[in-house]
């Protein structure tokens, strides 16, 4: 009776979705709808009605379990969205991140960051909040965003992408990592050691395309062909590959944004409780992002801020 309840509805639920495709997809004529609902619908209606007449024998249980399940995903849907349009509107553009780089006495040292965030395009304001109370910055940072996609696996020449943010004192560059829901993440070859290696063969990769744009103009042949801006000519190419390799010799420092967050002054009773205990509860219990690439603790700080949503 507990599953039959969850199926019946299942079905219900199917053939009324399937009459919305008929009229809105396939165009299907309106008395074959009709005809339809008269048939499938008058059998499974009677089939759901019997069931629920066992709903306070234990029928209730399937649905309350189903609201449990839908509260949860509700409730970590909505905060993470207003989480991310928070950082999306709050984001570091280029012409930002040189003011704040450089209208600061920053220490420069030598190494490679690798700045972990859940922003996509541009930088987090994390980054700010760690600029202002630790004053320090290494001479290459990469920003990475690990993204699962809908799809059982990405290949590997395709799992990072990478971009290069503009600056004149620093080596900064905007990544990418997405991952199927089969991919094994924990591999042999650490993740740093990927990056850096994927790092490299795209400022390689930036100097090709530039090349063969150039050839084709000579032919009058036209292709597309990305810029190469810092890493223009095969020379510039192989600086770059340099200041890439010296900054992982000289040590990687994994940096982690742990964005807390708040229901903002004078929220609603309802958004106080769903950010301040729903969301936060969810995420005391969410398994951790270095835990699930193996990132290692030793060379691994992780940078707080509170965001009031």
């Amino acid at each position: 009776m507990l599953a039959g309840i969850a199926v019946v509805f299942v079905m219900t639920l199917t053939s009324a979705l399937l009459v919305l495709i008929m009229i809105l997809i396939w165009k299907t004529h309106i008395l074959l709808v009709i005809g339809y609902v008269l048939l499938i619908g008058s059998v499974e209606l009677m089939h759901l009605s019997s069931v629920l007449y066992k709903f306070t024998e234990g029928g209730y249980l399937p649905l309350a379990f189903a609201a449990v399940l839908m509260t949860i995903m509700y409730i970590w849907h909505d905060a993470s969205r207003r989480k991310y349009y928070y950082e999306l509107e709050h984001k570091i553009s280029p012409e930002k991140l040189k003011g704040i780089t450089t209208g600061k006495k920053l220490a420069r040292m030598d190494g490679l960051s690798i700045f972990y965030s859940e922003l996509v395009q541009g930088i987090p304001p994390i980054f700010e909040h760690y600029v202002t109370n630790i004053p320090a910055i290494n001479s290459v940072v990469v920003f990475v965003s690990i993204k699962s996609l809908p799809i059982s696996k990405v290949p590997a020449e395709e799992r990072f992408l990478f971009r290069h943010v503009e600056h004149e004192e620093l080596v900064v560059f905007r990544c990418v990592a997405r991952y199927g829901y089969t991919d094994v993440r924990n591999e042999e070859e650490p993740f740093e050691h990927l990056l850096v290696k994927r790092l490299k063969e795209f400022i390689g990769g930036r100097f090709l395309a530039s090349h063969r744009v150039v050839l084709d103009d000579k032919t009058g042949e036209k292709v597309n062909g990305g810029e190469v801006g810092e890493f223009e000519g095969m020379q510039g190419v192989e600086k770059g590959v340099e200041a890439i390799e010296k900054a992982a010799r000289e040590g990687i420092v994994h940096l982690i944004g742990e964005s807390e967050v708040v229901a903002s002054k004078g929220a609603s009773l309802r958004k106080r409780i769903l950010i301040n205990y729903g969301y936060n509860f969810l995420k005391k219990n969410l398994r951790q992002t270095d835990k699930v690439f193996d990132i290692p603790h030793k060379r691994m700080v992780k940078v707080g801020m509170t965001y009031e949503l």
